[in-house]
C-alpha cells in the first residue's frame, strides 16, 4: 500500500430504505494518524454511514476500500480480521465479567483456534497478551480484574474502546464515544483518542462540538445524508453552509 493511499476511503457511497435515501453519494478518505470526525443532526446518516463502511449494512451503490483493497462486498466480520474495529452508541459489553475477560473475549474473536479443543480460552497466550495491551492503551490497567458493571460510564465507553483494540485494528470507527460523560470523563476520552490517533486512521462520530474541534484533524459535515462540506476544523467554523445548516452557537 503507497503511503498516499487512504486507510479507508468510501466513493459516490449511498444507502436507499425505499424511497429514503439514509445515505446519499458520500466520499471520504481516512488517513494513516489522522481523526476524521463527522457531524450532522440527528438523522443527517452519521450512524448509517458507520454501519456501511463496517459491513453492518450493504450499500445500495458505490464503493469502500481498505487501505487500497475493494471490501465493499465483504462481511463484517471479514472487514473485522482485515483491521476495522469498530464501536458502539451504546455499550456492547458483558457487564458480568471482568475487563480483562472482556478484552479477552475481543481478542479470542480476531485469533481463534478451534483445533485446540482441549486447550482452555483463558490459556491462550496470544488472546491473553492483545487483552493485556487494550487495557494498557486504554487506561484500564489497574482496573482489569473489576467486573464490568462496576465500571463508571466512562470507564464503560473505555472499555468497549479496548475491546476494540483487543482485535488489532487499522482503522477504527467510533460511534459517540463521549455520550453521557461529564467533562473530567470527556477529558480522559480525549486524551485517549489523541494517544490513538498515532498508528490509526480514526472516523469519530461525536455530538459534542466542543470536544471535536479539540481533537479533529478533519471534519467532513452531513445533512440528510449528504456531505455538504468536508475539510479542516478552522475552515468548517467558518463555512458558511455549516453554520447555517448546523453549527449555529458553535461557529
Amino acid at each position: 500500500m503507497s503511503s498516499s493511499t487512504p486507510m479507508l476511503s468510501a466513493s459516490a457511497l449511498t444507502r436507499r430504505f425505499g424511497a429514503l435515501k439514509a445515505v446519499e453519494d458520500v466520499s471520504l478518505d481516512l488517513a494513516a494518524d489522522q481523526i476524521h470526525a463527522v457531524i450532522g443532526t440527528n438523522g443527517a446518516g452519521k450512524s448509517t454511514l458507520i454501519n456501511l463502511l463496517s459491513g453492518e449494512l450493504a450499500a445500495s451503490s458505490g464503493t469502500v476500500r481498505l487501505m487500497g483493497e475493494d471490501i465493499t462486498a465483504w462481511s463484517q466480520p471479514r472487514r473485522a480480521k482485515a483491521g476495522l474495529g469498530r464501536s458502539y452508541q451504546r455499550n456492547n459489553i458483558f457487564l458480568p465479567l471482568t475487563v480483562r475477560e472482556n478484552c479477552r473475549l475481543a481478542a479470542q474473536t480476531h485469533a481463534q483456534h478451534p483445533w485446540k479443543v482441549w486447550q482452555s480460552a483463558q490459556a491462550c497466550a496470544l488472546s491473553c497478551g492483545r487483552a493485556d495491551e487494550a487495557m494498557e492503551r486504554a487506561g484500564l490497567a489497574a482496573a482489569a480484574n473489576r467486573p464490568a458493571a462496576s465500571l463508571s460510564h466512562g470507564q464503560k465507553r473505555q472499555l468497549e474502546v479496548a475491546m476494540c483494540l483487543a482485535t488489532q485494528p487499522r482503522v477504527l470507527l467510533l460511534d459517540e464515544p463521549l455520550a453521557g460523560m461529564g467533562a473530567e470523563e470527556s477529558e480522559r476520552m480525549l486524551a485517549l483518542l489523541r494517544r490513538l490517533r498515532e498508528g490509526h486512521a480514526i472516523l469519530l462520530v461525536e455530538h459534542d462540538m466542543d470536544a471535536v474541534f479539540a481533537v479533529a484533524d478533519r471534519i467532513t459535515v452531513m445533512v440528510n445524508g449528504m456531505v455538504i462540506a468536508s475539510d479542516a476544523p478552522g475552515a468548517i467554523r467558518s463555512n458558511r453552509d455549516v453554520q447555517n445548516a448546523y453549527l449555529g452557537e458553535h461557529a
